[in-house]
């Protein structure tokens, strides 16, 4: 979830998708400005923390980048519960991490937070010539399904800071405190006779 300070706004965000889509190289350009060629399958999940200046506010992102294997799904979860906002990440050339894109879509819808803050990146922008996954269909997709849609390159840097910026952008902004609900508790003095027994 979201909480906030005065201005400062900490946000849970996790990053699903494919094997191979990218994720740990968005994250990793985004906090760190780095690209590998070679980027290690992570294991799990990796943490990194970002803060962000949005309009009047600082964003600090608590970024958990999921591992992309089968055998880890079951995990997910653990991550996404409780995120404020969430990337799915697909690779353009690849329309299998399109398919399963949409699989973790269907998931959150169900299971996630109902305020999350979504966003569907197609990544590997920089691929052009071997794109299987045309961004007019990814961006129909996202409109049906209340998502924000952007293209990015993690090797390029497109579009990778404006992704989180959007996210931090919409985030919701905490409502201020309605009186709490349950019961107020005043101290009275009590009456002469009932202060000295209960059951009279």
């Amino acid at each position: 979830m979201a909480t906030i300070g005065h201005n400062n706004l900490n946000a849970k965000l996790v990053l699903l998708g494919d094997m191979g889509a990218g994720k740990s190289s968005l994250v990793l350009r985004f906090v760190k400005g780095q690209f590998l060629e070679f980027q290690e399958s992570t294991i799990g999940a990796a943490f990194f923390s970002q803060t962000l200046a949005v309009n009047d506010a600082t964003v600090k992102f608590e970024i958990w980048d999921t591992a992309g294997q089968e055998r880890y799904h079951s995990l997910a979860p653990m991550y996404y519960r409780g995120a404020a906002a969430a990337i799915i990440v697909y690779d353009i050339t690849n329309s299998d991490s399109f398919t399963r894109a949409k699989k973790w879509v269907q998931e959150l819808q169900k299971q996630g937070n109902p305020n999350m803050v979504v966003a569907l990146a197609g990544n590997k922008a920089d691929l052009e010539d071997k794109r299987k996954v045309t961004a007019e269909e990814a961006r129909a997709y996202a409109e049906e399904n209340g998502l924000f849609f952007m293209e990015t390159s993690a090797k390029t840097a497109a579009n990778v800071n404006d992704v989180f910026h959007e996210i931090a952008k919409r985030l919701p902004r905490a409502q201020p405190a309605q009186k709490p609900a349950g019961m107020v508790l005043v101290d009275r003095p009590a009456d002469g006779a009932r202060a000295a027994s209960c059951c009279s």
